[in-house]
């Protein structure tokens, strides 16, 4: 009888509510299309034009390839992200084998510390490498007599940058494992070494790829960190940022930004294409692996796990406590008034609340949209066309960096002639921006969520003819409310830290704090900028605790059932 009736709600269902689904449907698509595909298709656009606006075709791409500037920064950027991915790769995996491998004591401290740089902006480490080996730096004597600004210095920032994101990718892989596997090779007489090489890396190469390519695309498309301490090693993302604020010229900056989509197009393509061949690692009759007693493994996990948590502890803290400090490091006193933004460059206070606003509107506006479109995708069955390309425009944002779908919003909403013009540089296009940016994570965790509700619930509904917005109001909405804070929490973090997509975009009346620590950087008001860091880390922090609090308060009330036998 469901049968029936789930073929029945997806073959006819009434009429008006045939209409208001495909309505749906095509309103979130229009509303992805305005927001990603129009913007992309005019950096497309723009690389074929000159200066003033005519068509020249490939020129300005021979021009590109003809600059010896650009084509050294394409080389650095390349080296740089080959380097990076070469050394956070090997870290991440061995922190994710220390948490998941073993019971060492604190794990979960451990992993806090780990995912700790996702609440800071890029710029953070940057600052704090410049705290600790720059031209005064606490630790300049390392050193040497080298410096700090340079290529390894930008390697050590993207590093502490990148880290988290591979951590949750490689911890994921590490979890999917079958305890089965390691009983048989204990029975079979394979060594702990053995093992580890014949089951625990065979069955996380999908994580480890997906997780290089992840850094090497974050680090290549990055320009927080280059902008600090990269010197006089120039990468593309500062060329884009030099060839469109600092010299105007367009039609070039177009082409720089092509070059940076170009390596994240590849590098989703090749996850996609692993992902279409990578097999279950948990069958249905799988037993999760869960860790034994093992005092020296546990003892060499937790001295592994205190060596990388050191640095990251140290990048991060550095720049919170420089914040307080009155005089780095000659005064080590303590004193507030590096927190006095109206008497430096940036925006002063404004920014920071500027950006609290953007984060919330992001948050708020953001998790409703991603809601929408997630559901629409998996639970309405009107209008299939408008469907798949909703599926489209929202795996985009992907194999898209931030700078150059900044560069597009540029392009497209500063057009004279396009009647949303009105809209640059204010508060909605940039929380609009935000939204297109980060869509496509939030879109695979709330499509999870709904994954795991059974069609049966709108086969009811539909046999009763109850409308499917009353059983989204009524049941899927609750259901799925933890995921759909998890991605208010995200979405708020990433409004708060991002740089890259928003530093074409935010105007003078509406600056934003990521953009005030660029402006404080170069106008040497380091010690500001570590404090704008700083409220930017501890905003995240408080919010997501926040979050996650009445996450478990709403879970408690609203979803008893889970713990129900």
């Amino acid at each position: 009888m469901l049968s029936r009736a789930l073929n029945g709600w997806r073959a006819a269902p009434a009429c008006g509510e045939r209409r208001a689904a495909a309505a749906l449907v095509w309103t979130l698509t229009a509303l992805l299309a305005l927001a990603l595909g129009l913007p992309l298709l005019f950096i497309f656009g723009k690389s074929v034009l000159d200066m003033d606006g005519g068509f020249v075709g490939l020129t300005n791409f021979a021009q590109v390839l003809d600059s010896p500037g650009l084509m050294r920064a394409a080389r650095h950027s390349l080296w740089l992200a080959l380097t990076v991915t070469a050394l956070v790769l090997p870290l991440a995996f061995a922190f994710a084998w220390g948490l998941s491998r073993s019971r060492v004591w604190g794990r979960g401290v451990f992993r806090q510390i780990a995912l700790s740089p996702l609440l800071a902006p890029s710029l953070m480490p940057a600052i704090s490498l410049v705290y600790l080996f720059g031209n005064q730096g606490l630790l300049k004597s390392w050193l040497d007599g080298g410096s700090v600004y340079g290529f390894w210095g930008v390697v050590l920032g993207e590093a502490f940058y990148t880290f988290p994101h591979a951590l949750l990718i490689l911890l994921t892989a590490l979890s999917a494992s079958d305890a089965r596997l390691y009983e048989a090779g204990r029975a079979l007489g394979a060594g702990a070494l053995r093992r580890f090489l014949t089951i625990t890396l065979p069955g996380a190469r999908y994580g480890l790829a997906s997780a290089g390519l992840v850094v090497f695309t974050l680090v290549i498309t990055d320009f927080g960190v280059p902008k600090v301490v990269g010197g006089d090693y120039n990468v593309l993302a500062v060329e884009a940022f030099k060839q469109v604020v600092g010299q105007q010229h367009f039609p070039r900056g177009a082409v720089v930004g092509l070059m940076l989509l170009l390596p994240a197009v590849f590098s989703f393509f090749i996850e996609r294409r692993m992902a279409c061949r990578q097999q279950a690692a948990l069958g249905a009759r799988a037993v999760p692996f869960s860790p034994g007693r093992g005092p020296w493994r546990d003892a060499a996990a937790g001295l592994l796990l205190a060596m990388i948590s050191v640095p990251l502890l140290a990048l991060l803290g550095v720049g919170v406590v420089a914040s307080f400090i009155k005089y780095w490091p000659y005064d080590l006193s303590l004193t507030l008034a590096h927190y006095q933004f109206d008497s430096v460059d940036g925006g002063g206070w404004s920014a920071y609340f500027n950006s609290l606003k953007l984060a919330c509107i992001t948050a708020g506006a953001g998790s409703l949209l991603v809601f929408a479109g997630a559901y629409a995708c998996e639970k309405l069955p009107a209008a299939p066309l408008g469907r798949a390309l909703l599926r489209f425009f929202a795996m985009l944002p992907m194999a898209v960096p931030g700078l150059v779908l900044g560069l597009g919003y540029v392009f497209f909403f500063n057009h004279p002639d396009n009647p949303l013009h009105g809209l640059y540089g204010g508060m909605t296009l940039m929380a609009a921006c935000t939204i297109a940016h980060f869509y496509t994570t939030g879109h695979l965790t709330m499509s999870t969520a709904l994954k795991q509700l059974d069609g049966e619930f709108e086969a009811v509904a539909a046999s009763l003819k109850v409308p499917f917005w009353v059983t989204l109001r009524r049941v899927t909405l609750p259901v799925c409310l933890p995921a759909l804070l998890d991605v208010m929490r995200y979405l708020f973090v990433s409004a708060m830290t991002t740089l890259s997509a928003l530093i074409f975009i935010a105007s003078p009346d509406n600056s934003l704090a990521a953009v005030a620590i660029v402006t404080m950087d170069d106008a040497g008001d380091t010690t500001a900028a570590a404090a704008m860091a700083t409220l930017i880390a501890l905003s995240s922090a408080g919010v997501s605790l926040l979050l996650l609090g009445l996450e478990r308060v709403l879970t408690r009330r609203g979803q008893g059932w889970r713990g129900r036998a």
